[in-house]
């Protein structure tokens, strides 16, 4: 199938899915209907197990989002899709570039577009499109430049097509057209510069021969003496970063316990300590670690400070990680409170390759090229669960369960309060929550979320 013709099927899709609808249910088909056709589309020798991989995610990611519609789920369907286009058409090139890619496309729009004959392939047999242009295409501009100037002037002619049946709106329709139209362009016919596939082999994840010998950072220092100041510099972290885990602990274990209102404080002090002690090694790691000294056969006491130096910074994670879980025992479980913990867990994965990184000898671009991937797994873990039931669920049990804050600040646990103000005679609450349901319920079909479709009002009601 030819690039036109994916981008006027993209076209049309969006006209008929999302024309007078809202983003919900109708994104989820359009992003199943964008995988299926990047795997029909796609070669079949290119089809690996990353690519089976990616297509899977991509529809279980549109139906996520067919279910939840939130801001994580379209995040993840939006680059779980990208991703199946990139790898289909250019398996090659790393991960981090597809993000390049992606942006150098969503600006180069404007000026590639009028490059026609770079994404229209002539036909032998042009009488359809040539019949398309001539009765259609030309004739519909100018009907809907002339219908905005009459209908500007006249209020009569305006109420002609207002208070019809019909009920047509020209200018929705446009919007959602060039809308559908840009998604297409950019889709299926996205360029890929040169100068990126020359930049491809800076981020391949082993280093080549040229790579491998000894040669200074600097041309003022010797490798003796910078591999000298790696050891000092380790040393002196590994000391401090000790004291501060010691005191830290001592805090946390031995003094006398914090009220619970200044956990909160205490709670953010300890991760932010976390995030700059993270990023402090992984950057002075991959400043001595960059080439030679991966390979230097007297950097082993290098070797071994900076792995030390690694297992001190995942001990201060799980230390971080067991003052938030005292936090959520004081508090109760939110939105912010498990964002701390993938967020921990995402700078444990780091750590993880940056020791491996050290021990297989590879390459500074392997540990971004993993982490891509870790956080497109996060993404994909937040979009699937119903951290909203769980939130819900875990705090109903606590005797200080805020009803307000649960209804007004956490999604899709409208069930479970349903439950909870049957038990506890609340019709006020019952109220508010059969409205939120019904609101939805009653959305047309392309614009159901469909979490709610399953809730059923009268079930609760029998109870």
């Amino acid at each position: 199938m030819k690039k036109q013709h994916l981008i006027f099927i993209t076209l049309l899709a969006v006209i008929i899915l999302f024309y007078r609808e809202y983003i919900a249910l109708n994104l989820g088909i359009l992003g199943i209907l964008l995988s299926i056709l990047t795997f029909t589309q796609t070669e079949p020798r290119l089809r690996t197990r990353k690519f089976m991989a990616l297509f899977v995610t991509s529809v279980f990611s549109s139906l996520a989002f067919a279910w939840f519609g939130d801001a994580i789920s379209f995040v993840a369907v939006f680059v779980s899709v990208f991703l199946l286009r990139f790898t289909g058409t250019y398996p090659r090139l790393k991960p981090l570039f597809y993000i390049e890619i992606l942006f150098f496309n969503l600006f180069t729009f404007f000026g590639r577009v009028f490059d026609i004959e770079q994404w229209y392939a002539k036909s032998s047999e042009r009488s359809f499109t040539k019949k398309l242009i001539t009765f259609i295409l030309i004739p519909g501009l100018f009907v809907i430049i002339f219908f905005f100037i009459y209908a500007f002037g006249s209020d009569h002619f305006a109420s002609l097509f207002r208070d019809s049946e019909w009920d047509f709106q020209p200018l929705t329709f446009i919007v959602v057209a060039m809308i559908g139209f840009y998604l297409g362009f950019i889709f299926w016919n996205f360029g890929v510069e040169k100068f990126i596939f020359k930049q491809n082999n800076w981020l391949n994840d082993n280093f080549v021969d040229s790579e491998k010998p000894e040669k200074p950072t600097f041309s003022f220092l010797d490798i003796n003496s910078e591999r000298t100041s790696g050891v000092i510099t380790f040393f002196a972290l590994n000391i401090l970063l000790l004291i501060f885990i010691i005191t830290y602990n001592y805090e946390q274990f031995f003094e006398v316990k914090s009220l619970p209102r200044d956990l909160s404080a205490e709670t953010h002090e300890r991760v932010n300590a976390v995030i700059m002690s993270i990023v402090m090694a992984i950057l002075v790691i991959l400043f001595y670690f960059k080439k030679g000294f991966n390979f230097d056969k007297k950097s082993q006491i290098l070797k071994i400070s900076a792995k030390l130096w690694i297992i001190l910074n995942a001990v201060l994670v799980m230390s971080a990680s067991l003052k938030n879980s005292e936090y959520i025992v004081n508090f109760g479980f939110t939105y912010k409170r498990l964002g701390v913990c993938g967020f921990l867990a995402m700078a444990l994965i780091g750590l993880i390759f940056t020791f491996v990184k050290i021990q297989k000898k590879k390459t500074n671009a392997f540990l971004f090229n993993r982490m891509f991937w870790a956080c497109y797994g996060l993404i994909l873990v937040c979009s699937y669960v119903n951290w909203g039931g769980i939130i819900t669920s875990a705090n109903i049990k606590r005797q200080d369960f805020s009803v307000n804050y649960h209804l007004e600040n956490v999604n899709y646990n409208e069930a479970i309060l349903l439950d909870y103000a049957n038990k506890t005679a609340n019709p006020k609450l019952k109220t508010q929550l059969t409205e939120r349901i019904r609101f939805y319920q009653n959305e047309t079909f392309l614009s159901k979320i469909l979490f709610y479709e399953f809730v059923t009002i009268e079930k609760h009601k029998q109870q």
